[in-house]
Parts: C-alpha cells; structure tokens; sequence
C-alpha cells in the first residue's frame, strides 16, 4: 500500500488518508463505521495527521472538504 515505509503513521492513520484522498468531504463517524474504530479513535489520528502536516480541513465544520497535503503519504 501507499502508505507502507511511513513510521510515523499508523495503519488507522494510513486508512484515513486513503478515504480522505478519495471522499475529501466524508465525515468523522463515516470513517469511524469505514475502519471499524471509535469516532474519538478517528479524531485523535486526524489531529495526528493535522500536525503532521499530512492532512488539513478546508471550509467550515459543516460544508468543509478534507485535503492530503503530503502526496507520499
């Protein structure tokens, strides 16, 4: 997978910027059903991911889009 060589990323993590590449406007409970982890387990490895630097949210909380900023990721 794509994701594969990242230490710094877990597989949750990995999954998420997958989905987020291909569903920039999913939300936090889709991909908490997606993986099949808790929703506060999402939310922690976007925060994650966010000051990483891998991933941002675009727009406001309702009509906002996800955007992987790390192509390698």
């Amino acid at each position: 997978a794509a994701c594969q060589g990242r230490e710094n990323v877990g597989k949750a993590s990995g999954k998420i910027l997958a989905i987020c590449r291909g569903n920039p406007s999913v939300t936090i409970p889709e991909l908490a059903l997606m993986l099949g982890i808790t929703e506060r387990s999402v939310q922690r490895n976007m925060q994650k991911l966010q000051l990483l630097g891998l991933l941002r949210r675009v727009g406001g909380r309702k009509e906002g889009s996800w955007e992987v900023t790390h192509e390698g990721a």
